[in-house]
């Protein structure tokens, strides 16, 4: 693997670090969750139906997965073939389509969450605690910059569960 370092140009070595690093933990992550018959972007949607205040709904899965509604759609139209998720369709006094874990779905978020949890804590590992507090608010920085750039607003997280990060989730404008 290339180690870029662009002389006089701090910004471009840390964008390169900062997308290798997230591709080689995504690619931890896949390789691990694997062994549970999960991809990463299924077990954050299963991780979700648990820890969600029902309704969750198809926009606050896509929103939080960070993923455009089409590329949602079908992500949740391959869980729900494969038994992992069923879609309550839109009833009278609830205007949006619902997403509901299966008893399949169920049995798997358990092991898609420790696996996670210990993916988490093995590749935070280098880090002590203070660095990565010191990270997260340049990383916070980063992102809501972003974030403007995609007119995506971030608001309050509701659940009781981990989120795209702490207390938030995103609201596209």
């Amino acid at each position: 693997m290339y180690d870029f370092r662009f002389p006089d140009a701090n910004r471009f070595t840390t964008w390169f670090l900062l997308s290798q690093t997230w591709n080689a933990m995504f690619r931890v992550a896949e390789k691990e969750l694997v062994k549970t018959g999960l991809t990463p972007e299924k077990a954050r949607v299963l991780w979700l139906c648990a820890d969600y205040p029902p309704p969750l709904t198809p926009a606050e899965v896509s929103r939080f997965v960070f993923r455009k509604s089409h590329s949602t759609a079908g992500l949740l139209d391959r869980m729900e073939t494969e038994g992992l998720i069923r879609r309550v369709p839109k009833r009278k006094g609830h205007p949006f389509t619902e997403i509901q874990l299966t008893d399949k779905g169920q049995e798997l978020v358990g092991p898609a969450k420790e696996t996670t949890i210990r993916l988490i804590a093995e590749l935070m590992s280098p880090l002590t605690g203070v660095e990565v507090e010191q990270l997260q608010e340049p990383l916070r920085k980063l992102r809501e910059h972003a974030l403007e750039h995609l007119r995506v607003e971030l608001r309050p997280w509701s659940g009781t569960g981990w989120g795209p990060a702490p207390n938030v989730d995103c609201k596209e404008l």
